[in-house]
């Protein structure tokens, strides 16, 4: 595992209603959500600092935030342009994206 992978860390803020991913002691960056009745989980807005470019952190955020989800029983709806472009590119989930796996 690299060092970067160490010094990353991925924490579910219910509070905000955001994935924060941390490196080291710094808040990095997050992506922000919206959970309904439904057991829908939509992702709207993924923001990481450019300081911390070219680290993974985008995809560890993505990865965890959407197994998350998964892991609660709830459904992806992905809003979030980051979010989907990465959703797309990992077809794995499909089963439980609404508009892939779910259709509705």
């Amino acid at each position: 595992m690299s060092e970067q992978a160490v010094a990353a860390a991925v924490v579910r803020n219910d509070s905000q209603h955001r994935y924060e991913v941390w490196f080291g002691n710094s808040l990095a960056g997050f992506t922000e959500y919206r959970e309904h009745e439904n057991d829908d989980t939509t992702f709207i807005h993924t923001e990481v600092d450019s300081a911390f470019s070219g680290k993974g952190l985008g995809s560890a955020l993505a990865r965890s935030a959407v197994e998350d989800v998964i892991a609660r029983g709830r459904a992806i709806v992905p809003r979030c342009p980051f979010i989907k472009a990465w959703l797309d590119k990992h077809p794995e989930f499909d089963e439980h994206v609404v508009g892939k796996g779910i259709k509705r």
